[in-house]
């Protein structure tokens, strides 16, 4: 592996790590191999796919995009397509802070309140322009979950960067109530993420996905996936530094959650 691996802080078996850090970089080397992803590469992110915008466009032609009202979504750039559509359709956004830094750990995007077009208004930046911070505590139910992935299965297993803020954030909104039985959870991504049924190795806490747009197709796991975790967050799976480094987490624990 180069550097120090995204995992680095996570607890769980530690051979189902390795196995996920293997595989993180076999996906990594493809997508670069592949000339099919953007700056700033492919490695140690979730990867900017080329055809992000082609996949957000086959997600927003279906039927529970046009129902859905509000989304949450992950911060990343492969996702900006999406967020920006979500936002020139009419719908609200709720997009993670990146790494859960804050002690509002999620931004608030109002498609009638933003200080910047939607593009603008759905990156990262310009969220701290356009988007109020909010606690969990004040969100709505969501409608949709779009989650980034580096590789996702046909079962629907999801592997993210190693950093576990996807699965973080999927337990808190599921213990708020934000996110029920049958909020759909949808991922885009390249075809070179997709793997083969039982190939991505999970932990407990890993939360699935439902359903996977590619620029070429949609591919529906619902029949397949694994159930998503039902108990919130899993304290004993969590280090010490991962407790430390997002605050909702340490409040939390002050708390007696």
């Amino acid at each position: 592996m180069r550097g120090k691996r995204h995992d680095h802080d996570a607890g769980g078996d530690p051979e189902v790590l390795k196995a996920k850090a293997a595989l993180r970089d076999d996906v990594w080397t493809a997508l670069t191999e592949g000339k099919a992803s953007r700056f700033p590469g492919a490695r140690n992110r979730i990867s900017n796919f080329i055809g992000a915008e082609a996949a957000a466009e086959r997600l927003r032609e279906t039927d529970f995009w046009r129902a859905a009202r509000t989304i949450k979504a992950n911060p990343d750039s492969a996702q900006l397509p999406v967020r920006e559509r979500a936002l020139r359709d009419g719908k609200t956004v709720y997009m993670a802070v990146p790494r859960l830094a804050e002690e509002n750990p999620f931004f608030l995007l109002d498609p009638d309140d933003l200080a910047d077009p939607p593009r603008k208004a759905a990156s990262i930046a310009g969220a701290t322009r356009s988007a109020r911070r909010v606690p969990v505590d004040e969100l709505a139910p969501v409608d949709l979950v779009i989650s980034g992935c580096v590789a996702v299965g046909t079962d629907g297993a999801r592997l993210g960067k190693g950093g576990g803020f996807a699965d973080l954030e999927f337990a808190l909104a599921s213990a708020a109530g934000l996110i029920g039985p049958d909020t759909l959870v949808v991922t885009t991504v390249h075809e070179l993420q997709v793997r083969a049924t039982g190939e991505i190795p999970t932990a407990p806490h890993d939360a699935p996905v439902d359903l996977i747009v590619t620029p070429e197709r949609i591919i529906d796991a619902r029949a397949e996936r694994a159930p998503r975790p039902a108990d919130g967050v899993r304290w004993d799976e969590l280090t010490e530094e991962k407790i430390e480094s997002i605050p909702l987490l340490r409040a939390l624990r002050k708390a007696g959650h």
